[in-house]
C-alpha cells in the first residue's frame, strides 16, 4: 500500500533543513540517492554539463558516508558535517551547509575542494586519473558582491574568458538570503527554486506543500525530515546540533561586544588624557561619567 507523504508542518514547527545534521540525514545516507540526485540536477546546470532542463541530467550517484554521529561530533560547533558523493562519470561532489559567516568561506571552500580532489589519487597513479570535483556551498548569509543567489566558478583565463584551463574545478555558492529576497520565484519551472524554497525554514506552509507535491525528490526529502522529527534519538541529535550552533553565535557575539567595549574604553582614556571634558566623553562614547572618572 502506497504511503501518503506527511503534510508539511507550519513554518514555526518545521525542523530547519539547513541544520547540517538534518541535511545529512535527509540527503547524505545510503537510501537518500533519489533526493540527492534531484538536488544535484537542480544545481549542476553549468554550460560545461550541457545546461538547461533535460540536458545531460545525472541518473545515478553514490553517497560516500564518512560521518559517525557521536555526541562529540554533533555537539562540536567547529565540526564540519559535509556531504560527499561520486557521480556516474567518476566526478566527485562535496556539499557543505554553512549558517554562520566565519569570514573565510572562499578559502574554506577551496580547501575542501582540494581535499576531495587529491584524496582519490594513490601513489604511482597517473594525474589523468584525478577526478573532476564540484563543491557546493549553501550559505545562510550574504557572501559575494553579486545580485544572483547562485554563482558558479571555474578556472578561466584572465583576458580570454572563453579559454578554460580545466573543468576539474567547479565551485557553487547558493546564498539563501538573496534567494529569500527574490520577488518572483519560479516554482513551477525552476527546480532549484523549488529546492531552495523547501530548504528555507521560513517558507509558508502552502509553498512547502506545493513543492512537495510538484517534485518527487523533494517529497522524499520531506519524508526523511518527518522521520527525524518523529524519532527521539534523531530529534535529540538535531536539537544538540542546533544548540551547538547557537552556542557558537552567542560566544561570537559576546567576543564582538567585549572587543567593542575595549575599543571604546581605549578611546575614552585617550580623550581624557587630551583634556576633553568628562561630559563630552560620555556623550561621545556611551560610557557613564562615573565609569570615565574611574579610568
Amino acid at each position: 500500500m502506497e504511503q501518503t507523504p506527511p503534510a508539511a508542518p507550519k513554518p514555526a514547527d518545521r525542523l530547519d533543513p539547513l541544520n547540517d545534521y538534518l541535511f545529512l540525514k535527509v540527503m547524505g545516507e545510503k537510501g537518500d540517492e533519489e533526493q540527492l540526485l534531484g538536488f544535484l540536477n537542480a544545481v549542476l546546470k553549468s554550460p560545461l554539463r550541457g545546461g538547461g532542463a533535460g540536458k545531460d541530467r545525472l541518473v545515478s550517484v553514490e553517497i560516500l558516508e564518512n560521518k559517525t554521529f557521536t555526541a562529540e561530533v554533533i555537539g562540536d560547533k567547529s565540526s564540519i558535517l559535509d556531504l560527499r558523493a561520486v557521480l556516474e562519470d567518476g566526478s566527485r561532489v562535496n556539499i557543505e551547509v554553512q549558517l554562520r559567516n566565519l569570514g573565510n568561506m572562499d578559502r574554506r571552500s577551496l580547501f575542501y575542494w582540494s581535499r576531495e580532489y587529491t584524496k582519490s589519487l594513490e601513489a604511482g597513479q597517473d594525474y589523468e586519473e584525478l577526478p573532476n570535483v564540484a563543491a557546493i556551498n549553501i550559505v545562510n548569509f550574504d557572501f559575494l558582491p553579486s545580485e544572483d543567489f547562485h554563482t558558479t566558478f571555474h578556472l578561466w583565463e584572465d583576458r580570454d574568458k572563453g579559454l578554460l584551463l580545466t573543468d576539474a574545478l567547479e565551485i557553487h555558492f547558493l546564498e539563501m538570503p538573496k534567494f529569500k529576497a527574490l520577488k518572483k520565484k519560479d516554482i513551477k519551472n525552476n527546480e532549484l527554486h523549488r529546492w531552495l524554497a523547501w530548504l528555507d525554514r521560513d517558507s509558508p506552509r502552502e509553498l512547502v506543500e506545493e513543492v512537495v507535491k510538484m517534485d518527487n525528490a523533494i517529497g522524499k526529502a520531506e519524508e526523511r525530515a518527518a522521520y527525524v522529527s518523529s524519532d527521539k534519538e534523531a530529534l535529540r541529535a538535531y536539537e544538540m546540533r542546533q544548540m551547538a550552533l547557537s552556542d557558537w553565535t552567542t560566544a561570537n557575539n559576546r567576543a564582538r561586544r567585549e572587543g567593542m567595549r575595549e575599543g571604546v574604553i581605549d578611546v575614552a582614556q585617550k580623550l581624557k588624557a587630551m583634556g576633553i571634558s568628562i561630559s563630552q566623553i560620555a556623550q561621545g562614547t556611551g560610557l557613564t561619567e562615573d565609569q570615565i572618572r574611574k579610568l
